[in-house]
């Protein structure tokens, strides 16, 4: 397909809605996996535990260590008490932070909010061009612990149950806080699971991704060329780096845990997919057509129609093999999304042996 026809309805399929996982797993390792052969389409069913089975020595996984903040707070708008939502995106510096806000027409320049007990207050700065808001937060304190102690945890707009635990939007590694979104298909990892595939000779190499709620934001351009993608800032550290290259240079395979950890090495890789210690922002939008230079495998979860998630998986196994795929997965009724189950883009079905 010519990449200047690629159309958004192209990446269309019909989810039932009772698919959409609402809660997760008790078990994260537990829920199910499909594998697909990215060149021929073909398909095997799995738990996910089971993994380990088909990973190599030699082998290298790539996660996403960021760490999602408690990123929504309810607050009141000071001179009204009207009820207002304010959703972190981005801090730019110190206390100022880009946002989104609900309602919107409420919160003009100068506006302030209160959360809590008055314990955080929050000043609108600026209305920038996409609509977000700039604002700059007044506490005392540590900034961190004030917005775990009011916040609550970000869950996609397609998430309607509470969240019990909020750990459980978190990986097992996360680390660095700076996310509004979790990159989710690190949930199915258990701490249990990951020293079993390190025990097996498996290397694991971290980055962090900052994922931003961008990642949400649905496609309207009918051309995809014409889509801007969200700005995310990462960072790679040089051991990170090192042990990349060296299983590239070994002849071992570089999976991908997650679009948010392929989208990151492939922002950074030169044009031999070789990393060097480096952090930045990216903007990074692959579809189909695009040469991978880093990813050799993906682990990820089933993602939205037409969404910038679903070009990605499309460009690394095609088009033709995701979509079938996902109806497959639609008739024996996988869990769907950020709580749901997972897929295994690979190149190979054989098992290695423990």
């Amino acid at each position: 397909m010519d990449r200047k026809e690629l159309k958004t309805s192209d990446f269309f399929f019909d989810l039932p809605m009772e698919l959409i996982a609402q809660d997760p797993l008790t078990d994260r390792a537990s829920s199910r996996l499909l594998m697909v052969d990215k060149k021929t389409g073909e398909r095997k069913h799995e738990v996910f535990k089971n993994i380990i089975d088909y990973l190599r020595p030699g082998d290298c996984l790539v996660l996403n260590n960021t760490r999602v903040l408690p990123a929504r707070l309810l607050g009141v708008k000071e001179d009204t008490g009207a009820a207002v939502e304010v959703l972190l995106l981005k801090r730019l510096s110190g206390d100022l932070w880009e946002t989104l806000v609900k309602p919107g027409k409420k919160l003009k320049p100068e506006a302030r909010v209160t959360f809590g007990n008055g314990e955080l207050t929050a000043q609108v700065m600026e209305v920038t061009a996409e609509g977000n808001r700039l604002v700059k937060f007044f506490y005392e304190g540590i900034f961190e612990e004030v917005l775990d102690r009011l916040g609550e945890m970000p869950l996609p707009p397609y998430i309607t149950h509470k969240l019990k635990d909020r750990e459980r939007y978190q990986t097992v590694y996360a680390k660095y806080d700076g996310s509004a979104a979790a990159p989710t298909a690190g949930l199915h990892f258990t701490k249990e699971l990951l020293a079993r595939i390190e025990e097996k000779g498996v290397r694991t190499a971290y980055v962090t991704l900052h994922v931003g709620l961008g990642t949400f934001r649905p496609v309207k351009a009918e051309n995809i060329l014409e889509h801007h993608m969200h700005s995310e800032y990462y960072q790679i550290t040089a051991g990170t780096a090192g042990l990349i290259n060296q299983t590239k240079r070994e002849g071992g395979r570089i999976i991908c845990v997650g679009t948010t950890s392929c989208r990151t090495v492939e922002s950074a890789a030169d044009e031999n997919g070789m990393l060097t210690e480096c952090c930045g922002d990216t903007e990074i939008f692959i579809y189909p057509g695009y040469r991978f230079k880093v990813t050799d495998c993906l682990i990820t979860n089933f993602h939205l129609p037409e969404s910038t998630l679903v070009m990605l998986v499309s460009a690394l196994a095609g088009r033709e093999n995701v979509l079938s795929a996902y109806e497959e997965a639609i008739r024996e009724k996988y869990r769907f999304f950020s709580f749901g189950d997972a897929t295994f883009f690979t190149d190979s079905f054989t098992k290695y042996p423990v």
